[in-house]
This record gives structure tokens, C-alpha cells and sequence, in this order.
């Protein structure tokens, strides 16, 4: 049936608690032609999906093979009547819900596994992660304004997209925009080309509960639509709305953008997401690896996260590619697999440096990387610091005071540190063997 086809491809498009809520309750009448009828519970609900969604119910039906289709829209019990995306209401403007506001939220199809469940925390996201969910709670914590920053495939659109899904799931009828800065330049240029920029202006201005644009570094050099979007950020900031920013580079490292706008966009909380830690990764790869239904073993999921540490689309891309080659080979994974996919994604390995070991010895001993680059002195962090620079010295090229700077410390400390782990190995057999281990995972780097 083409109505239930239809539904598939909105079940895939929207978020899963607005498909529930507007578009599971619509029940199929009949098709005549290309004429397809549906009931609805009321009519305030036809009036709502008449403005909301009826030009991607439409855009579906033309996917499912009903080009010029028509729908018409009928209450349980009454006749259809065939509405358009271009069709008004008897009373010229579009009806809903009493003392609920006009909502005309615009977002880009959000993926369904990008939410806050899905999202994996760990050192280098977690401040980011919690502003998001403040953001949403309205609790005050971060202000109205969070701007954040990351290189490409670090999690700043899992996290918009989770504000969204979770917006929506608490506050269906949240007014929130949802765009890049790309999509609003062009919107703005098209209400100057045709003379609508009244309207634009209040569907920010005057219809926006929370405004989420990614990538403002593409606003380099347009200084028109800079001062447009600092004129509606000052607005809803003032008026107590919530909003959101991406960006590829810190506030203060963006060129060709307008101090002004500069100054507004670091108005609130702002902070940045780095590349995943060594023990975040493992888990990313196994929860990857769940979801492809990869059985991986211990080796293999280490040597994924110690090999893939930028993008963490990567990983995904790696856990498709090992599960495509295994299917050739009748299912089986092995190390040499993983290897020759590794490869393919990131290249031939790259030179062993301090600052790798660094973040192994980190993951094994369970300390942050920070620690290990602190002044502390506490036996916990001291004693695996001197096991990194140990094991920097005998199997990578470094000089001392490259190894040095990498732990913030001169030559002479790592000297003294090398020193200390000989005399604990010909004193201490447990160091002896967490070194023969460490070693070993070391070579595999």
C-alpha cells in the first residue's frame, strides 16, 4: 500500500517522537488516481499537518511513484477535502491549538542515532556534552548562548542533533531552527532577491524558541549576513531564547568575521571538543562493532582505537570495511584483516612518537594524559610518567628533550626516569612483566 510506504520514509526522516505524535495517528481512506485520502483525528490536527508537513508527505508520495499526487485531508466521519502546500485556510491564516504559538520549526533531517544515548563521553567531550543537555534542561548553567568547536568528525553534530531529538521528545511544540550557516546565508540572499526580508526577519525574531546554526566559519567575508545573524542573536539572547554554535576553529581563532559578532557569539559558555582519549575510543569501537554485529577481539578492537585517533567517522567506516572483507572470507576476522583495513583508511602508520606511548600508558594505567604532563608527584602518576618515558626512549627516534617536552619536563628528568625503571626491573618482577606487556602493545602502535 502506498500510504504505508509513504510512512516508512517519514518514520526515516523525522524524529521518532514527532512521527508518533503528527503522523502515525493519520489512517489511510483511499487512493483514486493520484488522489490520496486520509483522516485525521480533528481538524486542528489536518489544519497542523497542512502546515507542517504536508510538503514532505508529499515529496514522499512522488519517491513512492505518485507524481502529481494530491492529498486530501478529511476528519474521522467527514469528507476529504484536497489541500496543497500553497493552500490557506477558510480564514486566510492557518489555524492551531489554542494559546499555543504559531510553530514553524525548519530543521535538516535528523540522523536517529545521533542522540545523547548514542553519544559516547569521555574526557575530551564531556564539558561539552553537559552544556548541551544544560541547554535543553533550561537550567540555567551555561547561559542562553554555547558555542562549540572541533575539528571535522569529533561529535558537534551528534550533539545538535541530540538537542534537537531531545527538544522535541520533552517540548514537541518547541519552535527551533535548525540550519548551517550556508543555508542561512542563501535564505537571507533569496528574501533580498525577493523583497521578503520582513518575513525572514520574523520567523527568527519573532517565531524561535531555540536557533542551533553549525559551521559559522563559512560567514568568513559575508559581512552582510553577519550583521544579520548578530542582530537576531542579540535579540533572542536578550530575550532569554537559547542558541547554539559550531565552528572548525575557536571564536578567537576565526578570520574575516566582524568583532562585534565575534563578541556576541562568545557571549555565553565556550568550548571545544577534542579528539577522543585511548579508553574512549575502545569503547567507540565496541559500540561500533556492536551495531555492525562484529565480533571483535580484544587485539583487534585495541589495535582499531590506537590506529584510527582523529575522525571518528573513521571507525565507522573501518568496522564497514572489516565487515564487508570478513563476509568474503566466510565471516572470519583476524588481526592481519583489521591491519590491511586500517591501512586502506589512514595510510602507512605513522613514525612511533613519545606523545603515542604517552596516550597508551595513560589508557593502561588509567590515567589522564593531562596528569601525565603535570607537575604531580603522587606514586599513581609519577610511576606510570616514568614508564612512558622509558618505553619512548627504546623504541622511538625521539632525543631526550623531544621526549622531555613531551611530559612538559627537560632532559635531565627523563634521563633520571629511565634510571629508575632499570634499577625496578632487576629489583621488581611485576614491573618486568607490565613492561613485557606494555611493550608488546607498544610494537602493535
Amino acid at each position: 500500500m502506498v500510504w504505508e510506504k509513504v510512512k516508512e520514509s517519514l518514520k526515516e526522516t523525522l524524529a521518532e517522537n514527532i512521527y508518533n505524535l503528527w503522523i502515525e495517528p493519520i489512517k489511510f481512506v483511499q487512493l483514486q488516481g493520484e488522489r490520496l485520502s486520509l483522516s485525521t483525528p480533528d481538524r486542528y490536527f489536518s489544519a497542523y499537518i497542512k502546515q507542517n508537513f504536508l510538503g514532505v508527505i508529499e515529496e514522499k508520495m512522488q519517491e513512492n511513484g505518485l507524481v502529481a499526487a494530491k492529498v486530501a485531508l478529511c476528519e474521522e466521519g467527514r469528507p476529504a477535502v484536497v489541500v496543497g502546500t500553497a493552500a490557506k485556510s477558510s480564514a486566510g491564516t492557518p489555524m492551531r491549538l489554542p494559546f499555543i504559538p504559531e510553530n514553524n520549526s525548519k530543521f535538516k533531517a535528523l540522523h536517529p542515532r545521533y542522540t545523547f544515548d548514542e553519544f559516547m563521553v569521555g574526557e575530551s567531550n564531556i564539558l561539552a556534552e553537559s552544556a548541551c543537555r544544560s541547554i535543553v534542561a533550561k537550567d540555567g548553567m551555561v547561559g542562553p548562548c554555547l558555542y562549540i568547536n572541533s575539528d571535522t568528525g569529533l561529535g558537534k553534530s551528534h550533539l545538535t542533533h541530540a538537542v534537537a531529538h531531545q527538544v522535541f521528545a520533552e517540548s514537541p511544540m518547541t519552535r527551533l531552527h535548525y540550519l548551517t550557516a550556508k543555508q542561512f546565508s542563501a535564505e537571507m540572499v533569496r528574501g533580498i532577491q525577493t523583497n521578503s526580508m520582513d518575513a525572514f526577519k520574523r520567523k527568527y525574531h519573532d517565531n524561535c524558541d531555540i536557533l542551533l546554526v553549525e559551521d559559522v566559519h563559512a560567514l568568513t567575508g559575508k559581512k552582510k549576513t553577519q550583521e544579520e545573524l548578530n542582530e537576531i542573536l542579540d535579540l533572542l539572547i536578550k530575550s532569554g531564547k537559547r542558541v547554539i554554535l559550531t565552528a572548525n576553529r575557536a571564536p578567537r581563532d576565526l578570520v574575516g568575521i566582524d568583532n562585534e559578532f565575534l563578541s556576541r557569539m562568545s557571549s555565553g559558555l565556550v568550548t571545544s571538543i577534542k579528539a577522543p582519549d585511548i579508553a574512549t575510543r575502545v569503547r567507540i569501537v565496541e559500540k561500533k562493532a556492536h551495531l555492525q554485529q562484529l565480533m571483535l577481539g580484544e587485539d583487534q578492537i585495541d589495535y582499531l582505537a590506537n590506529h584510527i585517533r582523529g575522525d571518528i567517522r573513521k571507525i565507522e567506516s573501518a568496522l564497514i570495511a572489516v565487515r564487508a572483507k570478513a563476509r568474503l572470507t566466510g565471516g572470519h576476522v583476524d588481526l592481519d584483516l583489521v591491519r590491511e583495513v586500517v591501512a586502506s583508511i589512514v595510510g602507512v602508520s605513522q613514525v612511533l612518537s613519545a606523545a603515542a606511548i604517552c596516550e597508551l600508558v595513560s589508557g593502561q594505567f588509567n590515567v589522564s594524559i593531562q596528569d601525565l604532563q603535570s607537575r604531580s608527584r603522587k606514586k599513581a602518576i609519577t610511576f606510570p610518567r616514568q614508564i612512558a618515558m622509558y618505553l619512548a626512549r627504546k623504541y622511538t627516534e625521539e632525543s631526550l628533550a623531544d621526549i622531555g617536552r613531551t611530559f612538559n619536563r627537560d632532559h635531565s628528568t627523563v634521563l633520571h626516569s629511565i634510571k629508575v625503571v632499570n634499577n625496578q626491573l632487576l629489583r621488581d618482577n611485576s614491573v618486568s612483566a607490565q613492561l613485557e606487556i606494555l611493550s608488546n602493545k607498544v610494537k602493535q602502535l
